[in-house]
């Protein structure tokens, strides 16, 4: 019998597809089940992995890692990157893993998986928590353009490189590239005054081995808006019929997350409620770093 899997690395083959995912778990498979789901398009887990995961198992529960279909350490040229495809993935974690129920934790791009995951099986699901998790798309992307076009209202040649993107197809994954790429150029995913706990825990990640498997595929977002006709959602009406259908919804997020309007945090915070929502001080994307300890606190909280 199986008590402890610490660490443990699985390698599963999917049924449908006979496909290996790469997965790895923390903690006593006896406690409550958090499955992390990362960012991308193209992303991966190593980050929460070599930072957080096994802090999380420390405090009571049976951590799932995993990287989608095609991302990261689970190499599949075939993938389709679509939501149905990574609701298969979660399906088969849930049976290689004897799951009834579990705990969804989504981050960033991850949030969205999380959220439309939870409102096709809402039974599969004791709680929905979004950890910077993207939620409107558009609102966000004009956020990120409306604040660039404000800070360079007097220079020519950065209204020009903002002009050229807002004008792409807003349903494209050029648009979406480029929406990002002016935002993490402007320093909108990086907190504000990063503490001693952070620097270490990034520079530690750096040094790690997590880091040297940090593996994106580059053609991912691309493939993604070719074969997934849901590219740019807006998920509060889902979280709405989550919560009535009885689902827990947590969001945690950054003030500094550059990402999101303060009129976005308010419409997440008046989903979940007061209780249900944290919103930590010098912190911006990447939460479970930048304010790990705030971060593991309130989940426990809320969870346990």
């Amino acid at each position: 019998m199986k008590v402890l899997a610490t660490a443990l690395f699985l390698t599963i083959s999917l049924f449908a597809k006979g496909q290996n995912l790469y997965i790895k778990t923390y903690g006593n498979e006896k406690n409550k089940t958090i499955i992390f789901i990362h960012g991308g398009p193209s992303g991966n887990a190593t980050l929460f992995e070599g930072t957080t995961a096994q802090k999380l198992a420390d405090l009571g529960f049976y951590v799932i890692a995993y990287d989608r279909r095609g991302e990261g350490r689970s190499a599949d040229p075939d993938a389709k990157f679509t939501f149905e495809e990574a609701f298969q993935d979660l399906n088969s974690i849930y049976a290689t893993h004897h799951l009834k129920k579990a705990i969804i934790l989504g981050h960033s791009f991850g949030g969205l998986v999380a959220t439309l995951y939870t409102n096709k099986y809402p039974q599969n699901v004791s709680a929905l928590v979004l950890a910077g998790a993207l939620f409107s798309q558009q609102e966000t992307y004009d956020h990120i353009l409306y604040t660039l076009k404000k800070k360079y209202s007097n220079d020519s040649e950065q209204l020009k490189k903002i002009s050229i993107v807002e004008n792409l197809n807003k349903n494209s994954a050029e648009y979406r590239k480029g929406c990002y790429g002016l935002a993490g150029e402007n320093g909108f995913f990086k907190m504000p005054n990063p503490t001693a706990a952070s620097k270490k825990l990034y520079a530690d990640y750096e040094a790690g081995e997590f880091y040297k498997t940090n593996i994106r595929n580059k053609n991912a977002p691309l493939i993604f808006y070719q074969n997934e006709k849901q590219n740019n959602i807006d998920s509060r009406p889902f979280l709405k019929k989550i919560k009535t259908a009885g689902v827990p919804i947590y969001g945690i997020y950054g003030k500094d997350d550059g990402i999101f309007s303060s009129a976005q945090i308010n419409s997440m915070k008046a989903i979940t409620g007061e209780k249900h929502f944290a919103f930590l001080d010098n912190c911006s994307h990447y939460l479970f770093v930048d304010q790990q300890a705030a971060f593991l606190s309130n989940l426990k909280n809320w969870l346990k």
